[in-house]
């Protein structure tokens, strides 16, 4: 039986949520935990070491095409995640793409079609982040 190829899926975030994030992927995906990255960015941590760190857990996946997603646009752990993503196609070492304002839907569906090109898994991890935010009327 051939191997499904899966993305890796590296997620960038203000301490505890990218931790957080993984947790809730567990308790939905059990068996789909081990192939998601959290990376925590601590407040008191610069963004270079959050820089080194991203790099150092993105090396262990070869050259994957890698989902990067982070929590805000433009604070510390998107510009890291934004630093990542420019190396990772500098040294040509696979497709990158970076989503800014990851939330609970659009993970699980990135979880749940990983092993899609990374374009397409791109598309609906925007489509279900989009869907996912709606107001509740009683």
């Amino acid at each position: 039986m051939e191997r499904v190829s899966m993305n890796g899926i590296v997620i960038i975030a203000h301490a505890p949520l990218a931790s957080a994030l993984k947790t809730c992927v567990a308790h939905v995906f059990p068996d789909r935990a081990q192939g998601v990255l959290a990376l925590d960015v601590q407040a008191d941590a610069t963004a270079e070491s959050s820089l080194s760190l991203a790099r150092e857990a993105v090396a262990n996946l070869g050259g994957t095409p890698l989902l990067l997603l982070s929590d805000v646009l433009g604070a510390t752990p998107c510009n890291v995640a934004t630093q990542l993503l420019r190396i990772v196609h500098a040294q040509g070492a696979g497709q990158a793409r970076l989503l800014a304002g990851v939330n609970l839907p659009m993970l699980w569906r990135a979880v749940n079609y990983q092993q899609e090109p990374l374009d397409a898994l791109v598309a609906r991890a925007l489509q279900s982040g989009s869907q996912g935010v709606q107001e509740v009327v009683v």
